[in-house]
């Protein structure tokens, strides 16, 4: 157990457990990198009364996080939610309405009790949910649990994530059906939240870095807000003369999907050694552009 696990000690750690395991209301936990969101998950998970889900937008989230995706739990599709809008449900080519979502579920009994017992759900990464997912999210609970009238069927939820890391990710022609609906594709302009927004809690302890000077760098970097003391010491780390060796082991990160493509098949292509190539087994409606890995490795 690590110095950073548990600390009870830390005001905000504590108000949020506190705000979780005796309070139905939602919350929005969120904090920079190393500030103890995912130590919170695990511990709420270990000493909540509560019944509890944990969902993720992603699959490799959702294993992080020791849950499942958000599809996958309330069988969504991955088409645009259209939401309920002052009684007018239109549902345009490609997209899902209340109707068409309600009437797709294929719930088991065992499945449906989950649900209609369920006291809190975590959602990890909410930086990358959508507004209209959360809305799906919220009209599938109504349904299950009947309990049309109350945000999530009553479900208390818990968003955890930090807005600086990865958006929603939302294609141009998705966003043309949805705009109408929403001021934009994060969560926070769900219908849903805007109705009710969650207490907003913020973890603000840095406890993966204890150097006072890189904190402060990483700070201002994730502000956009780099002073020339920041800019100073990264520059004193510059090498212009580095040169990797073969087997040094290091990881190379890159800014772009494309160029970390490239340079891993340049790689592999230097192997000398017999190689194995390894074809994912796709079931069900899983479209191309949510897989979380290629689909031959």
């Amino acid at each position: 157990m690590t110095d950073m696990e548990y600390d009870l000690n830390n005001e905000m750690f504590r108000l949020a457990a506190e705000l979780v395991n005796q309070s139905s209301r939602n919350i929005f936990l969120t904090g920079k990198a190393g500030t103890g969101k995912t130590t919170f998950l695990k511990y709420i998970r270990e000493n909540c009364p509560k019944q509890i889900a944990v969902v993720a937008p992603t699959g490799v989230a959702a294993i992080n996080a020791g849950g499942v995706t958000i599809h996958s739990f309330f069988q969504l599709p991955f088409s645009p939610f259209i939401p309920d809008v002052g009684g007018f449900n239109r549902q345009a080519e490609e997209t899902t309405n209340k109707n068409s979502l309600l009437s797709k579920l294929r719930m088991t009994t065992e499945k449906k009790k989950i649900l209609q017992e369920l006291e809190l759900l975590i959602i990890d990464e909410i930086s990358m949910v959508r507004c209209d997912m959360l809305d799906a999210v919220d009209t599938v609970l109504r349904h299950i649990r009947r309990r049309h009238n109350e945000r999530f069927g009553g479900v208390q939820v818990l968003f955890i994530g930090d807005m600086f890391q990865l958006p929603p990710v939302i294609k141009d022609h998705e966003w043309r059906l949805l705009k109408d609906f929403y001021n934009s594709p994060y969560f926070f302009d769900s219908l849903v939240i805007r109705e009710g927004p969650p207490v907003y809690i913020e973890f603000d302890k840095i406890y993966r870095q204890s150097e006072e000077k890189f904190i402060n760098v990483l700070n201002q970097v994730r502000n956009n807000q780099l002073d020339d003391d920041g800019r100073n010491l990264l520059e004193k780390r510059f090498d212009p003369a580095f040169r990797r060796t073969k087997d040094d082991g290091y990881i190379i990160l890159t800014t772009h999907n494309e160029r970390a493509r490239n340079k891993n098949e340049t790689e592999v292509n230097s192997l000398t050694n017999k190689l194995f190539s390894y074809r994912a087994a796709i079931e069900g409606d899983f479209p191309e552009s949510a897989y979380p890995a290629e689909e031959q490795l």
